[in-house]
């Protein structure tokens, strides 16, 4: 049985520059700090030794009900669904399963333009003259660098497109990872959400996980709100999406960080790959216009892309991160593997990345978060621009 840590909460957290902050002080800092951007409910996980020592939930559940947010929550995981796939493909990659850098249509069974699927995505035929996407392999999906789009619906006529050489450039995109999933099922002959509840949820024991809506989820769900504190609703999807449809809590997934900063149920050469720089990134942002503007504002920190990770280079050695968006949702996390040290962020507020950066500086001193890159405003910013 994976265990979150000790029985008893840490009474000091260990932070990156060695210097030791009272829990009770990170109690304080957070309620004031989530008092005065308004930020709805919010739970964090603090990891030392690359175990949790620190875990509390805050604010609401729903806000206009007074539901007070718990750990066992239902929570929507947003993109943090991406570092559970990444994780699970690279114990595919581990087991000679997959071989990242296949193309992946050498692995279906049929051509991908005749794939059609439910929802939004429907189909391939956007690529049709188009054979770049023959190229394409799992350390392309991983990395975001396919040269697709984030999802087509951004598109302007909605559709589907290359729109870079395969492999040359980092832009941040779902329909990859959907790519990924499409190849991994029909590798596997096994659908995502089983295939999920067999490598990581049940052998986690994160039997509170899915990347399906399930009808159980209803009796302790947890609401989006927008800035002003007006509950959004819950993207119950019924089709389990690699991308972006997995519902967790914050108990669950502190489990899965957890063994991901282990290594847990990974080959160490998969691990370190995943979590080491693929593609280095020199955009001015990660989203709109300025993501296709490139500059050196991120050189110092080496930014770049490994395996379903952000990448940073930090006078503490190399970090990961991930981060989940969506309306009401704000996630983030973060670990710095040559320290053992981590930390993970879930809200349920779209005021909640203004508090990022301030709760990264001063839970365990980072400060090398590239959160302007990030598309993040500061509580600070957005105060002033009222």
């Amino acid at each position: 049985m994976l265990l979150l840590g000790p029985a008893c909460p840490a009474q000091t957290i260990k932070r990156l520059d060695a210097k030791h902050l009272k829990a009770t002080d990170l109690t304080t800092y957070i309620r004031q700090l989530m008092d005065t951007a308004k930020v709805t409910g919010l739970g964090i996980a603090v990891f030392n030794n690359n175990k949790q020592v620190y875990s509390k939930t805050f604010g609401y559940a729903n806000l206009p009900h007074k539901k007070k947010l718990t750990a066992s929550a239902y929570l929507y995981g947003a993109s943090f669904s991406k570092a559970v796939f990444a994780y699970l493909v690279m114990q595919l990659v581990g087991e000679g399963i997959l071989d990242l850098d296949k193309p992946l249509v050498q692995y279906l069974p049929k051509p991908l333009l005749s794939y059609t699927f439910p929802g939004k995505l429907k189909d391939y035929r956007d690529l049709q003259g188009d054979k770049r996407y023959e190229k394409i392999t799992a350390r392309m999906c991983l990395s975001h660098t396919t040269g697709f789009p984030n999802f087509r619906w951004f598109e302007p006529d909605k559709k589907l497109r290359i729109k870079f050489k395969p492999g040359t450039r980092f832009s941040y995109s779902g329909e990859g990872m959907y790519l990924l999933q499409v190849a991994v099922q029909e590798i596997t002959k096994t659908g995502l959400e089983t295939l999920a509840q067999q490598r990581v949820f049940n052998p986690l024991n994160m039997f509170n996980t899915s990347y399906k809506w399930q009808p159980a989820f209803e009796e302790n769900l947890v609401a989006g709100h927008d800035s002003d504190g007006n509950t959004i609703d819950f993207p119950r999807r019924i089709d389990a999406n690699a991308a972006g449809s997995m519902v967790t809590t914050l108990d669950d997934y502190t489990r899965f960080y957890t063994a991901l900063l282990q290594g847990k149920r990974l080959k160490q050469a998969q691990w370190k790959e995943m979590t080491s720089p693929q593609i280095r990134i020199h955009s001015i942002k990660q989203f709109g216009p300025l993501s296709w503007k490139d500059s050196t504002l991120n050189d110092h920190i080496q930014l770049s892309y490994g395996l379903g990770f952000g990448i940073i280079q930090t006078p503490y050695g190399r970090a990961f991160f991930k981060e989940g968006n969506d309306r009401g949702w704000g996630h983030y996390s973060i670990a710095f593997p040559d320290q053992k040290t981590a930390i993970v962020i879930m809200t349920n507020s779209d005021n909640g990345e203004s508090i990022f950066r301030d709760l990264l500086a001063y839970a365990i001193a980072d400060i090398y978060t590239p959160w302007q890159w990030e598309n993040y405003i500061t509580w600070q910013e957005k105060q002033a621009n009222r």
